[in-house]
């Protein structure tokens, strides 16, 4: 496809000689008799080149020629000047001009000239399409690092994860050997404390004072029986019955248990709960870790807030969420949360979380928790529908 030329020029004589010259040398020649006709005809047709005379009524060349290079960058200009407008030439070529040609002119200087800007201009133009082509490639292979950086990170966050949970998957091993022994070697002076306390108790019987020291020791034996319970079952998984439940039957038995602490702390409960297909599980355990999760929620909305559940699933897994509006979880406790014996309140053994791990670690699940200090907890457990082994 021949390359297309404008002839702006108001001398008829120009445009008609000019046209005859171009065209015979194989151009395709458009013509204007002003400024902004010429504007129009660049705006419609984009022409390689522009030959523009400077002399002219209404609109000038140089105004022409500063409109063409700011608006149609890839259309270059050639500028008539009469002889003797050297010092105006050079003008021209500072606003953006590519060459000028003085009237009259010589017809094969002029060609020679279009010809050597449209070689400049077929250099220039693949130069700014490399350019374009590298930016592009540039900003390519920044997205693809981004990518890569975010795989990275989101595949460190999982080996984190996953080591994570070895990590507690073992400490729950251990504890379960330790507890095993200590419950053993623990009860037998225990039992023999409660005894001897039994057996004081009718001597003191008496004396009112040292008759209550009897309850008091009782009471602790009792109270160091029942941390001796709850760290067996924070390892150990007791006896247990597995039938086909709902666990939106669950969440709202649980819900029901807290119902009055719920109002006397002015606590709001939002509940999202997808009908679900029944899981293979025992009540009793699954009662365990809902308490527990709503315990711990109830307890750091002291003076209000909301307590949302949701449960939904797709067709291998249910998705149940507890979040709460409380105080959150600082960042130096975050990965202690689910250790045995660790917990930030006055009263607490330390043991509700790491029940409710190992209970969902029983049924081939993951729990993981979203917080912001002052910005409460999410609490967010996948259970698999089909149970390989519990």
């Amino acid at each position: 496809m021949p390359d297309q030329v404008l002839v702006v020029d108001d001398e008829k004589i120009i445009l008609e000689l000019t046209s005859m010259i171009l065209k015979s040398k194989g151009f395709d020649v458009l013509t204007a008799g002003g400024g902004e006709e010429g504007l129009r005809l660049v705006e419609e047709h984009s022409p390689s080149v522009v030959l523009l005379d400077y002399m002219m009524p209404a609109m000038d060349g140089m105004t022409v020629l500063k409109r063409i290079r700011k608006n149609f960058p890839d259309t270059y200009v050639i500028m008539f000047t009469g002889k003797g407008s050297e010092e105006i030439a050079v003008e021209l070529m500072k606003a953006g001009a590519s060459d000028y040609v003085l009237k009259p002119f010589n017809n094969q200087d002029l060609i020679e000239r279009i010809e050597n800007v449209l070689k400049i201009r077929r250099v220039e133009l693949l130069n700014k399409e490399l350019r374009l082509e590298r930016e592009r490639l540039l900003r390519e292979i920044e997205e693809w690092n981004l990518e890569l950086e975010g795989r990275v990170a989101q595949k460190s966050r999982e080996l984190e994860k996953a080591h994570a949970e070895i990590v507690q998957a073992e400490k729950l091993a251990t504890l379960g050997h330790l507890s095993a022994g200590m419950a053993h070697e623990i009860r037998n002076p225990l039992n023999s404390i409660s005894l001897f306390a039994q057996i004081l108790r009718p001597v003191l019987a008496e004396d009112a004072e040292k008759a209550s020291y009897i309850d008091k020791i009782l009471k602790e034996v009792d109270r160091i029986d029942d941390i001796l319970i709850k760290l067996l079952a924070a390892s150990k998984r007791p006896r247990f019955e597995l039938q086909n439940l709902s666990v939106a039957d669950i969440i709202q038995r649980c819900l029901y248990s807290f119902q009055e602490q719920l109002i006397s702390q002015d606590i709001e409960v939002r509940q999202d709960l997808q009908p679900s297909p029944p899981i293979q599980a025992d009540s009793a355990e699954l009662e365990q870790v809902f308490n527990n999760l709503f315990a711990n929620a109830i307890y750091e909305m002291p003076q209000g807030g909301t307590l949302s559940i949701s449960l939904n699933h797709d067709d291998t897994h249910l998705y149940i969420i507890v979040s709460d509006t409380g105080g959150g979880i600082s960042p130096e406790h975050i990965n202690m949360i689910f250790d045995p014996f660790f917990t930030t309140k006055k009263k607490g053994t330390g043991f509700g979380l790491s029940v409710v791990l190992r209970i969902v670690k029983t049924y081939n699940g993951h729990i993981s928790v979203d917080t912001k200090e002052g910005q409460g907890s999410v609490f967010k457990i996948q259970l698999p529908l089909a149970q390989t082994s519990v």
